[in-house]
């Protein structure tokens, strides 16, 4: 990825009070959500109008993801998502949440999608509460993914249950197709940093 700066040239010297924040997600656990909540907000304070999140992982824990899910619905600032690598699992859904048209996927990323698994165990009871839960965030998770995507309702869902719900693997290419993503590249990310004087 390209990182460029622009400096005014009538800055001498230069002390940002905060650096741009530019979020990695690798993992979906509660620590990494609690950091995640932390760099979206010192993102607010940079001056920065975009955040980008570039995200390369296998996924993992789902309720860590619905927690980063509500720090982007509750940003003021437009998120961008960037795969690098891999987004699988939570990865993927994370993925639909950047912004209309600031979505971008490396062409050789992988992205993979599948049901909630439901980490039952314990009397029948439990096991059937447990099932119960992973029902609901599947059908939830799915249905925030179709209305970011600009898909009807149910849409990946289906697609899931024609290849009998097995893990569901898209190239960049059929990313872009189903409204995943909107570009089909890493992004050049600008910082541009100048001296407005405004004499009143």
């Amino acid at each position: 990825m390209n990182f460029l700066t622009e400096v005014s040239s009538l800055i001498k010297t230069l002390e940002l009070k905060h650096e741009p924040i530019i979020i990695t997600v690798n993992e979906f656990t509660e620590e990494s959500a609690s950091e995640f909540g932390a760099a979206i907000s010192l993102a607010h304070n940079t001056g920065q109008n975009v955040i980008p999140i570039i995200i390369d992982s296998f996924g993992g824990q789902v309720y860590s993801l619905m927690s980063m899910i509500a720090e982007i619905r509750s940003a003021s600032l437009p998120i961008a998502t960037i795969v690098q690598g891999k987004a699988m699992s939570c990865g993927a859904v994370l993925t639909t949440f950047g912004a209309p048209g600031m979505r971008y996927m490396d062409p050789d990323a992988t992205f993979m999608i599948h049901d909630v698994s439901s980490m039952a165990w314990g009397k029948v009871a439990e096991m059937k509460a447990g099932v119960d839960e992973a029902e609901r965030l599947n059908r939830k998770i799915f249905a925030m993914m179709d209305k970011n995507c600009g898909q009807p309702e149910g849409f990946f869902m289906k697609k899931l249950k024609k290849k009998d719900r097995v893990d569901w693997y898209l190239n960049a290419k059929k990313c872009k197709k189903h409204g995943i993503v909107n570009h089909l590249k890493m992004p050049t990310m600008k910082i541009n940093v100048s001296c407005d004087i405004e004499v009143k």
